[in-house]
């Protein structure tokens, strides 16, 4: 009989939190979650929901006031929880890579483009110096800049903002890592170089056969893009599963009200539905439900009971005491 294959990340109550003068911010608190190898999966929140902490707790790049707390982030069988330094270090780029949110200030100004592409190689590869270079290269063709030899000896001042993110996306998987984190990777592009970036990103991800996780508010990104969806609320995980299953037929009623929010050019509505209220404050959540406030379908059991994470009829899970049924409106 074979043995059970292990994900190639597993998170289990991931505690990430921030130690400020006003009080203890749980940006992440007991986010659980697997990667499979080749996988793709969406983080997806508002804003402050801990989805960027997650990517950046993964990697070790949590600087004070900023502690992980507790809990375990195992990948391909290791602990890189309380992993030193030097060993984060070695995993960096070589074998978890991550995509920042801005092009405009992920690149380093004062070095050349075949420079800093040219670094990652050194460091986490054996290649010498003509082979790197032919590398950077073969890389910055495969995703779509022109006279690539070129282009190295440029700077960064010297491309556009898609450019940029074309090149950010290059550096990252120059050494051909096996997991790739991609923190709001179009934020800062227009609308027609985003579904480019997104396109491209898909492409090389399934050449290298890289597992990703994709950071993002933008529902339409996500459809496009991942396997399965993890939905962060204050911290905290409140849904999960198959990409198609919990946009079609969500259980929880934030991602209903994600899902809501979204203009529909199908559908003639008097009115956009929106989510009511505002984020409550992190440093001090209510008792219970966080969401609690802004549900219409909570109960007296939200006011004193936390949700956990529970398996739904679809094959989605959900932390909700009153889920949906599909076909329900929140």
């Amino acid at each position: 009989m074979n043995a059970e294959i292990q994900p190639l990340l597993q998170v289990r109550e991931l505690r990430t939190w921030f130690h400020t003068f006003t009080g203890v911010v749980k940006a992440v608190n007991g986010v659980s979650f697997d990667l499979a190898a080749g996988e793709v999966m969406g983080l997806v929140g508002e804003s402050g929901g801990g989805k960027s902490v997650v990517g950046y707790s993964l990697l070790g790049l949590i600087d004070p006031p900023g502690k992980i707390e507790g809990g375990s982030i195992r990948f391909d069988g290791e602990e890189l929880a309380n992993a030193p330094e030097r060993r984060l270090r070695e995993i960096r780029g070589r074998e978890i890579a991550m995509i920042f949110q801005d092009p405009m200030t992920s690149l380093n100004p004062v070095h050349t483009i075949g420079r800093q592409m040219d670094e990652m190689l050194r460091l986490h590869t054996d290649l010498d110096k003509p082979s790197r270079r032919q590398r950077c290269v073969e890389m910055l063709e495969s995703v779509g800049i022109s006279q690539a030899e070129e282009r190295l000896d440029s700077y960064p001042h010297q491309f556009s903002g898609g450019m940029r993110q074309r090149v950010v996306i290059a550096i990252a998987m120059l050494a051909k890592p096996r997991l790739i984190i991609a923190d709001e990777p179009t934020t800062a592009l227009d609308v027609t170089i985003q579904a480019q970036i997104l396109r491209l990103m898909r492409r090389e991800i399934r050449q290298q056969g890289a597992s990703l996780i994709l950071v993002t508010h933008d529902l339409a990104v996500v459809a496009e893009m991942v396997d399965k969806i993890t939905v962060l609320y204050c911290g905290r995980v409140v849904e999960t599963g198959p990409v198609r299953q919990v946009l079609e037929a969500p259980a929880h009623p934030y991602t209903r009200g994600l899902i809501d929010s979204i203009p529909n050019p199908d559908h003639r509505l008097p009115r956009l539905r929106q989510i009511p209220g505002t984020v409550p404050d992190i440093r001090n959540l209510p008792l219970g439900c966080a969401f609690r406030a802004r549900c219409p379908r909570a109960g007296d059991v939200c006011t004193t009971v936390e949700p956990i994470l529970a398996p739904q009829p679809g094959g989605n899970s959900a932390a909700c005491h009153f889920p949906l049924a599909p076909g329900d409106l929140a």
